[in-house]
């Protein structure tokens, strides 16, 4: 008689589905494409000033304005920066405003959107919910440039005011994982066994409801990106002489006839780095969804 074909062992099992799963993230186009754009990114960010030709704060008033060459790849600007060493620095500037805003943004948002969908009640119908509503009454940008019309301008204020931005939209998402979370054995199980409320919401409830939290994060960090260089554009974020892209536009606008590369420089890397994070959030969404690996 024969034998019966012998089950996979668990650790044998676990390396069949983590291969599989990194299978599906090699044939997600989205999510291999905005991750390779996103690594750039974050690279250049971070080695900004290895790798940059130039200071990029220091005028050269014998190269003002010359256009793209062998010695300036990008051109120089108005006062004879390098554009190259300053796109570097600036997706710097961006980044860390964008990060840092994001930090703010989960540490007022999760906390609130927990309370409200673990409690419900008063404080959720009554208080919290009410307090979302009125923020979403702005639009995102609209928010944030409130906000830093109020602190003033400076890149830890740019941080704060897009961060409270975010807050909306990060207590909806907790607060509708949650209620959902709630429905579940495992809450009733931690319950059962006299676990405390802000065990159950933090050790128990957070951890399962983190997938939507970082596609959220990544498709923020895109928003970010925008609400930053708008911010400078407008001069409510970073103060010069410091790089940042939306600064950089806001000193190409008079000059767009005689150095037209001075806004498409700059213009084209906000873009570059908005649609990285789009698709990396988005193919992130699809690839962590269990539903696509089944």
């Amino acid at each position: 008689m024969a034998l019966a074909q012998p089950s996979l062992e668990p650790t044998s099992a676990v390396r069949v589905r983590r291969h599989s799963r990194f299978r599906a993230m090699l044939r997600n186009r989205q999510l291999v494409i905005g991750g390779i754009i996103v690594a750039v990114v974050l690279l250049v960010a971070i080695f900004a000033n290895l790798i940059s030709p130039y200071d990029p704060n220091t005028p050269a008033y014998s190269d003002i304005l010359k256009g793209p060459s062998a010695s300036h790849w990008f051109g120089t600007d108005q006062l004879g920066r390098d554009e190259l060493a300053r796109i570097f620095i600036g997706a710097r500037t961006s980044m860390t405003v964008s990060i840092g805003a994001l930090i703010v943004g989960l540490i007022i948002g999760v906390p609130l959107g927990l309370v409200s969908g673990f409690y419900r009640g008063f404080w959720d119908d009554w208080i919290i919910m009410r307090i979302i509503d009125a923020m979403q009454a702005f639009p995102f940008l609209i928010l944030a440039l409130v906000m830093a019309a109020m602190l003033g301008p400076g890149e830890r204020n740019a941080m704060i005011a897009i961060g409270i931005g975010y807050v909306p939209v990060f207590v909806r998402i907790v607060r509708g994982q949650v209620l959902g979370e709630l429905e579940k054995e495992f809450v009733s199980a931690a319950r059962m066994v006299g676990a405390s409320d802000a065990r159950i919401m933090w050790r128990h409830i957070l951890p399962n409801i983190t997938t939507p939290l970082i596609v959220q994060m990544t498709i923020a960090m895109a928003s970010g990106i925008i609400a930053e260089a708008s911010l400078s554009y407008l001069g409510l974020g970073v103060s010069p002489p410091t790089a940042s892209w939306g600064t950089m536009l806001h000193d190409a606008q008079g000059y767009l006839g005689q150095a037209t590369y001075l806004a498409v420089i700059p213009g084209v890397a906000i873009g570059i780095a908005v649609l990285g994070f789009n698709l990396f959030g988005d193919g992130l969404q699809q690839w962590l969804d269990p539903r696509k690996h089944n």
